[in-house]
């Protein structure tokens, strides 16, 4: 590959470019939508005539879908320009919450899920590509902070969302209230959104599709399985399994495509040593994220009485000050670099965990709100420096890669932590049920557990993030693609807001 590479136009200094401000907005409006059903199950029961299992599918459906199309926009993202790739995202998204909302069955309205899930699928990996493209090394971790609304701060709010608007109406309100400010977005970055980078023509691998498809997508249904019941255990078991293998023959396939090929997804990404924590990092603290999402609401709503709108507004608070902490934390990473955030982060993640595992009857809810936030304050102080770190690890050849493997891990990591906790809660209250103990208690024992193990996996965050480095000091040289070298080797020169695509010059327009 060619060592000159043409150079954008400078971005100003403290300036986040208007096209990662919208790339912001939009997926923070799409990502919302993954956990903003949790809340409407009983409305969705009684209004579709569907049991609570075929209810649960309107999320598990989203984060099935997420998981199988998350592997395919790496190829994407670099066969169409970032305006057609927005364009599109949203436009299909648009076209699954306007049929969710209407949605005259419970089959139609799964359909529509699906539909906005895959939109939702290609705005995260478009977003975390043309960021690093168009900041400058310097500005990423205060502009990572502000990303911190979208990626995480989203899903955390949705439960609160969704309990506010079902105050008010039916369960397509969440669809009515979504469809316009999606629009406006959608509408208004066609208008302002730049194209970072031209289009590269490749073709795509089809066999590498349908294995990511059935690999991802099967692990992400297995794990979703464990949750429902000792009858689906064994199914369950079967299709993790299944999945895995598919997984496996992915991951060969891959590894073959690298050498006479274009991968559907480039596992070189793996090869970059702070990329790699950074992944591992990302997904533990995820797992921990989504697994608290699922069992507080199930300790505030089923053992202590609230309502749907009162949990929403008690956990509401931490998501809230994740996100406004996140432009601080990033101005934080870029003067100070990860070590004064990433280490007391995952300490503080382990120490919040920790404090759940003495949930009660009595525990005050004052404290439950502290819990919470410090777990929300934690994850936030480690998410953007570990972006940051993994994603300024790599070469700007694969970002597009880079960041497809992050959503897709991430997807697989909600439905792990989500598996996990259900099982592990469910297995310890029926086996003490069995004992003779009473209902309440069992069920108390059993989140304590589930906090527990959550907490053992969480200190595993604390390994990682002592060896992470302070600073990438420069992603590998363009002339190194594919080396074993990993990313901590010879700074490269200052051209971290070049968009590399093969020897493509870069087109603003």
């Amino acid at each position: 590959m060619s060592a000159a590479i043409p150079q954008q136009p400078a971005v100003r200094a403290g300036r986040t470019p208007t096209v990662v401000r919208l790339l912001v907005l939009a997926t923070f409006v799409v990502i919302l939508n993954e956990t903003i059903m949790i809340n409407a199950i009983p409305r969705l029961m009684d209004s579709l005539h569907i049991t609570e299992q075929s209810a649960q599918w309107v999320s598990t459906a989203f984060m099935l879908t997420m998981a199988a199309v998350i592997p395919v926009t790496g190829w994407f993202l670099q066969r169409v320009t970032t305006r057609r790739a927005y364009g599109i995202a949203m436009g299909v998204f648009l076209a699954g919450t306007a049929l969710s909302a209407v949605a005259p069955a419970f089959e139609v309205l799964l359909l529509g899920r699906i539909v906005q899930a895959a939109g939702t699928a290609v705005m995260m990996p478009l977003l975390m590509t043309t960021l690093m493209i168009v900041v400058p090394e310097q500005d990423r971790g205060r502009v990572m902070g502000n990303v911190t609304l979208a990626i995480s701060v989203a899903p955390a709010l949705g439960p609160a969302v969704s309990g506010l608007i079902l105050q008010v109406g039916s369960w397509r309100l969440l669809f009515v209230a979504v469809l316009p400010i999606a629009a406006l977005v959608t509408l208004f970055g066609l208008r302002k959104v730049e194209n970072i980078s031209e289009q590269q023509v490749s073709s795509i691998d089809w066999p590498s599709v349908v294995l990511a498809t059935l690999g991802f997508g099967g692990l992400v249904y297995g794990l979703s399985l464990f949750g429902e019941g000792d009858g689906e255990v064994g199914t369950a078991i079967g299709i993790v399994a299944a999945g895995s293998a598919a997984i496996a023959v992915f991951v060969i396939r891959q590894l073959k495509l690298q050498r006479t090929g274009a991968p559907l997804m480039d596992l070189r990404t793996l090869r970059h040593r702070t990329y790699s924590l950074s992944l591992a990092l990302m997904s533990i603290g995820f797992l921990a994220m989504l697994g608290s999402m699922i069992l507080l609401p199930l300790y505030l709503q089923n053992l202590r009485g609230l309502t749907p709108l009162e949990t929403g507004l008690l956990m509401m608070p931490g998501g809230l000050v994740m996100g406004l902490l996140g432009p601080t934390i990033g101005k934080t990473f870029d003067r100070f670099g990860s070590r004064p955030l990433v280490l007391p982060g995952s300490i503080g993640m382990v120490l919040a965990l920790g404090g759940f595992t003495q949930v009660s009857l009595t525990m005050p809810f004052w404290q439950v709100l502290g819990l919470h936030a410090l777990l929300m304050v934690s994850l936030a102080a480690t998410f953007t420096p570990v972006f940051t770190l993994g994603m300024g690890g790599l070469p700007p050849h694969l970002y597009s890669h880079g960041s497809s493997m992050l959503g897709t891990l991430q997807q697989v990591a909600a439905a792990f932590g989500t598996a996990l906790v259900v099982t592990v809660m469910s297995a310890r209250s029926s086996h003490l049920v069995a004992d003779g103990v009473a209902a309440v208690p069992a069920q108390v024992s059993g989140m304590k557990l589930a906090f527990g193990i959550a907490t053992a996996l969480a200190v595993v965050t604390i390994v990682v993030a002592a060896k992470l480095p302070n600073r990438v000091a420069g992603a590998p040289d363009h002339g190194n693609v594919g080396a074993d070298a990993p990313d901590d080797g010879p700074a490269m020169q200052q051209h971290s807001t070049a968009a590399v695509v093969g020897e493509k010059k870069t087109d603003i327009r």
